[in-house]
């Protein structure tokens, strides 16, 4: 069997420019760039805001179906077509979000790309980067010791300890902070109350940062951020809390996009980084907006299958940002498609097309329910050696049913001249003319409706059920002023369903809404279903175990 190099080994190997270099070439003048030594910088605010007036370029998403163990390659898809588009003499850049430390050391690995479609310097980005997410959990915490403090001190503000909602967070997976005590030791230590920590990725404080537009609406939505509430059920506000300003200040750095470059020198902003099942899933507004000022064609992806990522891509990032996306591409492997149709993992190798053709129901949901939002769908079918023809054809054969067609792409193994086909099918869907992108329901629907037209027009669900005390919580919030804030659905990424092994396109199950959140800073509703959990645990076998430092000083086992 042919001996592959692995990702690391490609990355270490890259014939990187200098940032400024790449900055330059975009426009940006070196004093607007704030280097992190000599392959990565931020853009300064003051660039950005010159920018403003400046004509957008296409805005291209990619997703992909559900994610199975076989691997689909939507990060890595997404590099090589930014990389395509350029290879055919298109002006593109690439919108990727930031990896989060929790899954880089449990299971789910980095968040760069794959082979020769990456994004480098891929160690740090997968790492420590320029420090936001350490600027993300530095700020929500700042606002959760000054709650516990304001209550020490007296409780001007009346905060009821049983209704606080304001919880920690760390960029790590560690199952056994879901749920804590704090507080304990005595008078000096303050009042016992009962609390916990989610994942850093899943902090409100992460879907605002890439969701404001600058540092006052940074500013305003952080004071916005519901915390808590007295015995009356009144809300207490981070602004109310006297927070909003130093928790901007620790953001500051962190509101600034990332300038890098893939393996083949083209621009990248990896900015921002919320978990798409139990957050939004979508890279932050300032770095795409920016990158449709300075790039003719902008490839961003959202996370997870297109039942969440695209989603809420559509229905709260390009309806909070005013973005009107000109083409989707949805990734599929002929692997995940064998898997969806029953086969086991260790026997994917072997040609099995009636289980490809079973398969591809998952997909042909995904296709259906993008194009719901009036966006033109082209599929990118990432190769793997194992593939056979009439594998790769039966899928083709499939997606033509449903109006669309379905590319083969080898940029994993030879870049962007593998990807050019694709890149040529995604600028006539984009310059056709045939987006007429909308949302999936209206801002004035009501809360329910809007969680039950997700679960039925997307998931194909039966029946959505909630207990009593949701359906009320939900009410209160309209009649507080929240009624036309999007839903964020926090739900598996492996089904459409709430089940995880459920694979395929399963129709008429039930979605229990077990929690509800208000993100008022975020400006939209969390609602968790099923057992999601926003503090991840780790493996029995956790990647870390195999992460070191090798004699020469360099990171083995990240990839």
């Amino acid at each position: 069997m042919a001996q592959f190099t692995s990702d690391i080994e490609i990355a270490r190997a890259a014939n990187k420019k200098p940032i400024m270099e790449i900055g330059g070439n975009l426009g940006i003048p070196a004093e607007d760039l704030v280097p992190y030594g000599h392959d990565k910088a931020k853009v300064s605010a003051a660039f950005i805001a010159r920018q403003k007036d400046k004509k957008d370029g296409k805005l291209i998403l990619v997703t992909a179906i559900n994610p199975t163990p076989a691997g689909e390659g939507k990060t890595t898809t997404t590099v090589g077509l930014g990389d395509g588009l350029n290879r055919i003499g298109k002006r593109a850049m690439i919108c990727i979000r930031e990896a989060s430390l929790g899954p880089n050391f449990g299971m789910k690995g980095g968040a760069a790309g794959g082979g020769q479609a990456q994004v480098v310097p891929m160690e740090e980005m997968n790492l420590h980067f320029t420090g936001d997410f350490h600027a993300i959990t530095s700020a929500h915490n700042l606002l959760s010791a000054m709650i516990d403090n304001h209550i020490y001190w007296g409780n001007e503000l009346e905060i009821d300890s049983r209704r606080i909602v304001w919880r920690r967070v760390m960029d790590m997976n560690d199952r056994a902070l879901r749920d804590i005590v704090v507080n304990l030791g005595g008078v000096s230590n303050g009042f016992p109350r009962q609390t916990g920590f989610d994942i850093t990725v899943a902090s409100e404080v992460m879907a605002i940062l890439c969701l404001a537009k600058d540092l006052t609406d940074l500013q305003q939505r952080l004071g916005a951020i519901v915390v808590a509430y007295r015995r009356d059920k009144t809300p207490i506000h981070c602004r109310d809390i006297k927070a909003d300003g130093a928790m901007t200040v620790l953001l500051k750095d962190a509101m600034q996009p990332n300038l890098v470059q893939t393996l083949e020198n083209n621009p990248a902003f990896v900015h921002g980084g919320p978990f798409a099942n139990i957050a939004h899933g979508c890279n932050s507004v300032v770095a795409t907006t920016t990158a449709l000022k300075l790039a003719d064609y902008v490839v961003t992806e959202a996370g997870f299958g297109a039942d969440l990522g695209a989603e809420k891509f559509f229905d709260i990032k390009c309806r909070k940002a005013g973005l009107k996306p000109d083409a989707a591409v949805i990734v599929a492997t002929v692997r995940a498609m064998k898997m969806n149709g029953g086969v086991k993992k260790d026997d994917l190798g072997a040609e099995n097309i009636a289980a490809v053709k079973s398969g591809c129901a998952n997909l042909g949901r995904h296709v259906q329910n993008v194009k719901k939002f009036g966006v033109p769908v082209v599929v990118a079918i990432n190769h793997f050696v194992s593939d056979t023809e009439a594998e790769i054809q039966a899928v083709k054969d499939y997606v033509a049913t449903l109006g669309a067609e379905a590319i083969l792409c080898k940029h994993w193994a030879l870049g962007s001249a593998g990807i050019e086909d694709l890149a040529h099918k995604v600028v006539e869907l984009a310059e056709s003319g045939q987006a007429q992108f909308a949302p999936l329901y209206p801002d004035e629907m009501p809360l329910f409706e809007k969680i039950e037209t997700i679960a039925t027009e997307i998931y194909h669900a039966g029946e959505v059920i909630a207990e009593k005390s949701v359906r009320e919580q939900l009410k209160q919030w309209e009649v507080q002023g929240y009624g036309k804030l999007p839903i964020c659905m926090a739900k598996t990424q492996y089904s459409f369903s709430t089940d995880p092994n459920l694979r395929g396109a399963p129709v008429d199950h039930t979605v229990p809404v077990r929690e509800v959140r208000l993100s008022a800073g975020a400006g939209f509703i969390v609602v968790i279903t099923g057992e999601i959990m926003t503090m991840p645990g780790l493996p029995k076998t956790p990647s870390s175990e195999k992460i070191f430092l090798n004699d020469k000083g360099q990171i083995e086992g990240l990839f």
